[in-house]
């Protein structure tokens, strides 16, 4: 099954770039000091495919063999810093990017579990993986419910997302076009979602006090 090479290193630095700015924006929500603000971005925009890469045995965690990422990282989380007084829609920006690292690192994850031949539901999985974790980890850092565990559709994006991808190359599209289309429909899929607070059904639960 072929894989988008040529799109996937540099659709990595984007989602790489625009986590670590989620991360920093959360985290000048929370008064944190610069040190703090590019730890949050560096777990967050790497948390996600080091945990991948730990289920799934894939050594060294990528960090780890290419330690420039966190570089890219805290870069990201500086500029963030010197941009933040001229971003006036402070949380839309926040939601936007949110969404469009949720849907490259979502294609990311799934690329690396083909590479390692993993079955399709694994595949599927390991995207899911990527996608959200690094976001669970900055929300919890910073003692606010994960977007994962919100009302509006998260998860199920990156379901949709990573199906999309994997589907694309098994029917022999080429694997850039595939790419950037399950790109676009993960993320209008996200951005629909919040606009329109698209849910899944709850599960509500209450005790009888009788």
């Amino acid at each position: 099954m072929p894989h988008a090479e040529a799109l996937l290193f540099p659709l990595s630095i984007v989602a790489l770039v625009v986590a670590a700015m989620t991360a920093a924006l959360a985290a000048g929500r929370r008064s944190m000091d610069w040190m703090g603000v590019a730890m949050l971005s560096s777990i967050t925009a790497l948390g996600g495919s080091s945990t991948r890469d730990m289920l799934l045995g894939n050594y060294p965690l990528g960090w780890v063999q290419e330690p420039y990422l966190l570089g890219v990282t805290t870069a990201a989380a500086l500029a963030t810093i010197v941009l933040a007084p001229v971003i006036h829609r402070f949380h839309k920006a926040f939601l936007f990017l949110d969404a469009v690292g949720l849907v490259l690192f979502t294609i990311l994850g799934c690329s690396v579990a083909l590479k390692l031949n993993h079955h399709f539901a694994i595949v599927i999985m390991a995207g899911m993986i990527t996608g959200c974790v690094g976001g669970v980890l900055r929300d919890v850092l910073c003692n606010d419910v994960p977007l994962l565990f919100r009302a509006e559709l998260y998860a199920s994006v990156s379901i949709v997302t990573g199906l999309i991808y994997v589907a694309g190359l098994s029917n022999g599209f080429a694997p850039d076009l595939v790419a950037l289309v399950a790109s676009a429909v993960g993320l209008t899929f996200r951005l629909l979602a919040i606009r329109f607070r698209l849910e899944m059904p709850k599960f509500v639960y209450e005790r009888d006090r009788g």
